[in-house]
């Protein structure tokens, strides 16, 4: 995604409440149980599996992890690709800040986790 294009996204979102946050964890965590999880095989995204000397199942117990205070950002609309709103969330696994950006994925179908690498700026967490 460009940089103009993430800006404008940006401009068509809201910051969800520590309420909304939680409500979304809790179906990304149901849907996740039935349907799984697709991780995007970005080059950054494996290089961080590498980076932090993880297996892909353990990224997957983190992303299953993920709290409320783990908030950064969101709901962000896609417009890009039209999909579902992404949800960002940072995580410290190693000593490294890590940048996990997830989306509940289509209707019926698994959700997705479009980011999972170190982070490239500071993240700022909004309940913390």
């Amino acid at each position: 995604m460009t940089d103009q294009v993430y800006a404008k996204s940006l401009r068509n979102n809201f910051m969800a409440s520590e309420e909304e946050v939680q409500f979304f964890l809790e179906g990304f965590r149901a849907k996740l149980e039935v349907w799984g999880i697709l991780f995007l095989n970005r080059v950054k995204n494996l290089q961080a599996l590498a980076d932090l000397e993880i297996r892909p199942v353990e990224r997957e117990e983190f992303i299953r992890g993920l709290l409320v205070s783990d908030f950064s950002e969101g709901p962000i609309k896609d417009l890009v690709n039209g999909g579902p709103e992404m949800w960002i969330f940072g995580l410290f696994i190693k000593e490294q800040d890590v940048y996990v950006k997830v989306t509940m994925g289509r209707t019926n179908a698994q959700t997705i986790c479009i980011s999972f690498h170190l982070a490239e700026h500071p993240i700022s967490y909004a309940f913390k």
